[in-house]
Parts: C-alpha cells; structure tokens; sequence
C-alpha cells in the first residue's frame, strides 16, 4: 500500500498540480468575501461615535446579516448542487459585491441593515461553491487539506482589512472605503469566469492529474432529495457542529475589534496590528488542522480517527480564552485569542470536511447549506445575547469567553453522538 501510495504521488507530480490554481483562487474569494464581511467590525467605534449606535443597535444590525445568510446558505447549498460551483460562485459575488457597495450609500441603521442583508445572502455562498469546487478537484484524502487552505483565506482577509481599512478612512473617507474594498471582487470575478472549469473539462488537466482527481470510488453525481438529505443523522451532525461554533467565530469577527479598542484603550491607528496579528496565527490554525488530519489519513487511520482527534485537540486549544478578559497586556490577549481562533480554524476545517467525506457528491452542497444555515440562526442568537450582555454589563466579556471555551467540546461531542464512525451515506 505504501507502495503504490508513492507511486501515485510520484506519477501526480509529473503530471500536473493545476487543482492547486483552483485553491488559490478559492483562497483569494474567501480573503475578498471576509474583508468585505469584517469591515462593519472594524469601523464599528467610527460608525458608532458618528451615528450614537448602542451595543444593541450594533447587534441588530449584525442579526440581520446573519439572518440573510442562514435563508441564503440553505438556498446555495441546493443552487450549487444544480447549477455547478463555476455559475454559483459567479452568482454569490455578484450579489455580495453589489450589496458591499451599497453600504457607502447607507445612512443609519435601517439601510445599514438593508445593505447587510443582501451582503447576507451573496456570502452565504462562498462556501457552498467553494467545496463543491474541492469535492470536484479533489480526491478524498486531500480535501480537508486544501479547504484548510482556502478557508485560510478567511484569516488573510481578517488580517487585510484592519491594516487596509484604517488607512482608506484616514486617507478618504468610511464610504469610500466601501466603494473601493469592492473594486476586488470584480477583479476576482473576471478571473473565476476565464479559469474555472469541471477537471474534466479543462485544458490544462492531464489525463494523469484527473485520474489522481478521480482515483475515488466513484458515486452518483444527482443530487438527492431534500427529504432524503434532511432525514440523515449525518446531516445534523453536521449541522449541530455549526450550531455551536460558528456564532463563536461571528463574535470573534464582529466584537473583537471594539474589544481591542475598548480594553486596551486603542484607537484606529493602533488597534489595526494586534487584531491582524490575531488572525495571522488563525491562519496557521486553518492549515495545521486539515495538515494534521490529512497526515493521519495517509498513516493508515481512518476518517472518523483523524478527524475527531484533530476536533478534539482544537477544542483543547480553545480553553484559555477562559481567562481573556483578565489578562492586562494587549499583546498577552493577542496569544491567547489568536490560539483560539487557530483551533476555531483548524476545528472548522475538518467539520468543513465531513460532507464531502460522508455523502455522494449530488448532495455535498445541500448538506453544507442546511448546515450554514443551522449555524447562521446560532450566530443570531449569539448576535442578540452578546448586545444584551455587553450592555447589561458595562462592556464585559468574560461570559462570552466562557461560552467560547466551551463550545468546541460540546460540538464535538454531537458529532460523535450523532455519527459515531462517519459511515458513508449511500445514494
């Protein structure tokens, strides 16, 4: 087995790695989709010193967008499986980079809330088309890897924008850097259009490289009925694994920002480095965790091995931020915050996995929608609570530290519960 193992990584090598230009061209949407998104963050002080927003009216704002991805995740997740990751993708951007725009046109809450919203909707499908595009490039045991490399993209977005952004309002204005930001998604686009295709489809495929591609037993490509997807204990350990993670990173990418800003006495020239310093080390995180089951998969072990080992040692990872709000130097805050937005990364990566792990490829996109779509509402919840709680008391966080702490564990463990081996779901 080692054998031949080396022998089709040899014989790939020579033949073509065109799948990684793909990756690169998922990283750079998701690094676009993730600026655009966290942008209300960042300006979130400027925003609220020109406007007199509460933590609540900040919240609200944040629950509609949230609120739009979880109707727009569900609705991708079956359009991809339809129409193919090139068209969807192309639809989603077009959509999140239009509505981005629109909020250099907004002037208060409601059309703030209006430009979110249909921010919402196009992001949600990032995602979807993005491992439907893995699982269309890639064989089994290199999936989790390149989409720990793509959603890496997240991270270098999260990095981007509180160095860019700063900057762009310094040098211009709030509303232009709206108007700008946007300009990459239209550059991103016009490229997507002119490079991607089916594996099968492409030029630049050799006929080795698709059969590394296609080296899976093979399975239906149809997609299955929604009553059929919807009955599957899979699905909602999928599901319920994003039920309970994603609203910790939505208050990572939201509340952060003026968590910095607030704690440490920081302003728009300064809190810029040590947010971006965060999300660098996530970036580590999001490739570590899919390096880290990939590599156990090539040792022998099974999926459901590697994957849940790697859950668990992120949710371990996790813990510290316990202690956040009562550490004293910024700096000290950025290691313990950033070692948990690694492991939130990491941990995100192989629960991003499992889909394409565990059901045919005509149902991958509808599982990752309903599952977005589970983990947006959580996100709404998390979006209402932690308005309430920052006002309630006095800008506080040490409840919500805690309940980022736990979250992991108690994701993993509906995981397991409800797919304790990962079985592989039969068309």
């Amino acid at each position: 087995m080692a054998t031949a193992e080396t022998g089709m990584a040899a014989a790939t090598a020579r033949t073509g790695r065109y799948r990684w230009v793909i990756v690169a061209m998922l990283f750079a949407a998701t690094a676009i989709n993730y600026i655009d998104r966290q942008m209300i963050g960042v300006l979130k002080p400027t925003l609220q010193g020109e406007f007199g927003w509460s933590e609540k009216d900040f919240a609200g704002i944040i629950f509609w967008f949230q609120l739009a991805y979880a109707i727009g995740y569900l609705a991708f997740g079956k359009v991809v499986d339809t129409i193919g990751a090139r068209l969807g993708y192309t639809v989603a951007i077009v959509v999140w980079t239009i509505s981005h725009m629109a909020h250099g046109l907004a002037s208060g809450i409601t059309s703030f809330a209006l430009a979110r919203f249909g921010l919402g909707i196009g992001e949600s499908g990032n995602f979807p088309a993005g491992i439907k595009a893995v699982t269309e490039w890639f064989p089994q045991r290199e999936r989790a890897y390149a989409i720990g490399l793509f959603n890496a993209g997240a991270n270098v977005g999260a990095i981007i924008t509180p160095l860019l952004v700063p900057f762009l309002v310094l040098a211009f204005d709030w509303r232009a850097a709206f108007y700008i930001t946007g300009v990459f998604g239209i550059i991103w686009l016009a490229a997507w259009l002119m490079i991607y295709r089916h594996p099968a489809e492409h030029p630049r495929v050799s006929a080795g490289e698709l059969a590394y591609i296609q080296q899976d037993p093979a399975d239906p490509v149809e997609p299955m009925s929604w009553g059929r997807v919807a009955t599957i204990r899979e699905t909602w350990a999928y599901a319920l694994g994003k039920f309970f993670i994603d609203p910790i990173w939505w208050f990572f990418l939201f509340w952060l920002p003026g968590y910095l800003f607030e704690r440490y006495d920081l302003d728009l020239k300064t809190f810029g480095l040590p947010l971006a310093a965060i999300y660098l080390i996530s970036d580590f995180g999001s490739i570590a965790g899919g390096w880290m089951s990939s590599k156990l998969i090539a040792a022998g072990k099974t999926p459901n091995y590697a994957r849940k080992l790697t859950m668990f040692v992120c949710a371990v990872c996790v813990l510290p931020i316990f202690f956040a709000q009562g550490i004293s130097s910024v700096w000290g805050a950025v290691a313990v915050i950033g070692l948990a937005t690694a492991a939130h990364q990491a941990f995100s990566a192989n629960l991003y996995t499992l889909p394409s792990d565990i059901f045919p490829r005509g149902a991958v996109g509808s599982v990752i929608g309903i599952g977005g779509t589970v983990g947006a509402i959580g996100g709404m919840g998390m979006a209402l609570f932690t308005g309430y709680i920052l006002d309630a008391t006095n800008n506080n966080y040490s409840i919500l530290f805690a309940i980022a702490g736990s979250a992991y564990f108690v994701a993993l463990a509906a995981v397991h519960l409800l797919s304790p081996s990962l079985a592989r779901v039969e068309a």
